[in-house]
């Protein structure tokens, strides 16, 4: 009786507590993003994306921004096909130029007669709708993995993030990665391991969907297939020690085939997405446009193809292969639109493999440094999730620790491990895919900001809460929650230790969303307090981290407060100061000397740290590119946390 009593509880508790507060999560989230995007300018991305996206719906043509694939682009294009927007399809950015993204939304967006803030803020409308989608996930996925009631703790976190509420209301894909990680763990991964022809099906669909949103996640065709094949041999150990037939070969053939249909289901559905957004891209220029962009791929032109009939020496000049094949295939009608995919993965390969300039903690490099990421990471998320991750990890350590000492004692850990793997499968492989994706952003130096840890921040926020969820009940093997309510109720000692740590994890909650609360609308330049919050965090890190042009809306109002008749400016992202600036704005830069006195001159942090930055060993910077008139010089007045402004 007092069971069925508990089962009612929970029922009218999930119904009138969990998910109302779902909903109200959702809208406060969904709310603040709003909130932040009104007030601000393009960021840097937006300005190819946003074009981009509009010319493969409108136009069916894709040659703008291939190195992101369409699904986010294309969802912020939907509410611009409703607006009478002009775009500059004569002019030579579009018809001459080699993916000519900036120059063509610069003219979009700003000198084409169109309203660009009316562009921009509706093509923030389903990015928004995606970010709230994406939390919604993070409860699905936890609610399977941790129960209900736990999956509120990873969702809050997710929901509430300040990195999170920052890019989920930009046109950019690191939203979108997160959403594709998860649909893989939610669908593709179990229906694989449940392998009928309809759950192949819905594997193949939303893999494919999933590597629509981010060239990142091809790493998931290895890693799923490592994980499938480690699956199969946990059945059939489990069903050799059950003394089953076990015909090894023919199960494993059977699970190699299963990979290779999903795969190719998901190839059909990106060639299917790619097809209507390639077809009007004229086949000679896509063709010609792909050698130019894969010119220097690989060491350049083999026109021989011998990187594709013979090993050459080195791996490096090998992958040559892959860009003319890719060159190759532009040339077909059929096989063009799977080439203009082709050509996004390899660019960004190319990319990473050639870093980027950026600023790291007092210094500038293009070669990246393997401590960026892990420091980023210390800095920019919240101190109360960090709190929670670095605490579930070490008990994770001492757990594993403690069970793997007692199991080799009983000579029977690798039955109690394959048991584990059995009932933890889902967990292992976002477990697996974390430490894979950490290892390969450290090792990468392409080094731009936090938003590419996106992609892991769900996964690691429901790695934390599944150990969490396992202190709090001070025990390893979580019983039932009527067992779990039957236990506290009779034991005043449980009801206690639980409640101080309710208090604890209820701290670290309320503290979470002051955080949050406290940097709205700045979310992009969130730092926590280990570096002295916002204010200092261009000593750090820049760029995406801080400063991606979102403030130059604000800077046109302070320029327009303080009646200033000229502002010099020296401007990174994708705003146009002489949109918002009109005939006040004059283009600036180091090289053009300090302005003469009375003058007024705003400056991104990107641009500034990048310049003052000590260069690393072989990093040259020519000496009048380093603003040195600006050394001992204290900014007036800072717009947002991404602009300085000095008046001399």
């Amino acid at each position: 009786m007092s069971f069925n009593i508990i089962a009612f509880a929970q029922k009218i508790i999930h119904k009138k507590v969990v998910f109302p507060l779902i909903i109200v999560v959702l809208v406060f989230a969904g709310s603040l993003m709003l909130y932040s995007s009104y007030q601000e300018s393009a960021i840097m991305d937006e300005l190819a994306h946003i074009p981009a996206g509009y010319s493969y719906l409108k136009f069916g043509d894709n040659r703008l921004n291939p190195e992101h694939p369409p699904l986010l682009k294309d969802l912020s294009a939907i509410p611009l096909l409703f607006l009478n927007l002009k775009f500059p399809t004569s002019s030579s950015y579009w018809q001459e130029n080699v993916n000519g993204q900036w120059d063509v939304g610069r003219v979009f967006l700003y000198e084409s007669g169109n309203n660009a803030d009316q562009i921009i803020q509706w093509a923030r409308i389903f990015p928004i709708i995606l970010t709230l989608l994406t939390a919604f996930l993070v409860y699905l996925l936890a609610k399977k993995l941790v129960g209900p009631y736990w999956a509120l703790l990873p969702f809050t976190l997710f929901a509430l993030s300040p990195v999170v509420l920052a890019h989920g209301h930009y046109v950019t894909t690191d939203l979108a990665a997160a959403f594709g990680s998860l649909i893989i763990f939610l669908l593709v991964i179990p229906k694989m391991m449940q392998p009928t022809a309809k759950n192949l099906i819905l594997a193949g669909i939303a893999l494919g969907l999933a590597q629509l949103t981010k060239f990142s996640l091809l790493i998931f065709y290895p890693l799923i297939a490592l994980l499938i094949i480690i699956w199969e041999i946990i059945k059939l150990i489990r069903q050799k020690r059950n003394n089953e037939a076990v015909p090894v070969i023919k199960q494993l053939l059977k699970t190699i085939g299963n990979i290779i249909i999903v795969f190719v289901i998901s190839v059909i559905v990106i060639y299917l997405v790619y097809l209507p957004q390639n077809i009007n891209y004229p086949q000679t220029k896509q063709t010609s446009d792909t050698e130019q962009i894969l010119h220097s791929f690989a060491g350049g032109p083999d026109e021989e193809l011998i990187t594709c009939r013979q090993w050459v020496g080195s791996l490096e000049r090998q992958m040559r292969c892959l860009a003319e094949i890719d060159i190759k295939l532009t040339q077909n009608k059929i096989t063009k639109p799977l080439a203009q995919f082709m050509l996004g993965a390899l660019m960004v390969i190319q990319r990473s493999s050639g870093g980027n300039t950026g600023y790291f903690l007092g210094n500038v490099s293009n070669a990246g440094w393997h401590t960026y990421f892990p420091v980023v990471f210390l800095i920019k998320e919240p101190i109360p999730s960090l709190i929670l991750i670095f605490f579930a990890l070490f008990f994770a350590i001492k757990n594993f620790c403690k069970a793997t000492v007692n199991n080799i004692k009983n000579k029977n850990w690798w039955q109690k491990f394959i048991d584990w793997l059995n009932n933890n499968f889902v967990l292992f492989g976002i477990f697996i895919f974390v430490i894979v994706y950490w290892a390969s952003s450290i090792s990468s130096p392409l080094n731009i900001g936090y938003r590419h840890l996106m992609v892991i921040i769900p996964s690691m926020f429901i790695l934390a809460t599944d150990q969490i969820k396992k202190w709090w009940w001070g025990i390893e093997n979580t019983p039932s929650f009527k067992s779990l309510i039957f236990r506290v109720m009779t034991s005043f000692k449980e009801l206690k230790k639980i409640a101080v740590k309710a208090g604890l994890i209820t701290v670290l909650i309320i503290w979470y969303l002051i955080e949050t609360i406290v940097i709205a609308p700045h979310f992009i330049a969130y730092f926590n307090e280990f570096v002295g919050g916002p204010k200092n965090g261009y000593k750090y890190v820049v760029d995406s981290n801080l400063d991606w042009g979102q403030d130059l809306k604000r800077l046109a109002k302070f320029v327009e407060k303080n009646h200033i008749d000229k502002i010099k400016v020296d401007y990174f992202g994708g705003g146009s100061p002489a949109y918002y600036l009109g005939d006040k704005f004059e283009p600036w830069q180091s090289a053009k000397g300090e302005p003469e006195p009375g003058s007024w001159l705003a400056v991104s942090l990107t641009f500034l740290q990048n310049a003052q930055g000590t260069p690393v060993p072989g990093f040259e910077r020519n000496p009048e590119d380093s603003y040195v008139w600006l050394k001992d010089k204290m900014p007036t007045a800072r717009i947002g946390y991404s602009m300085f402004v000095y008046h001399f």
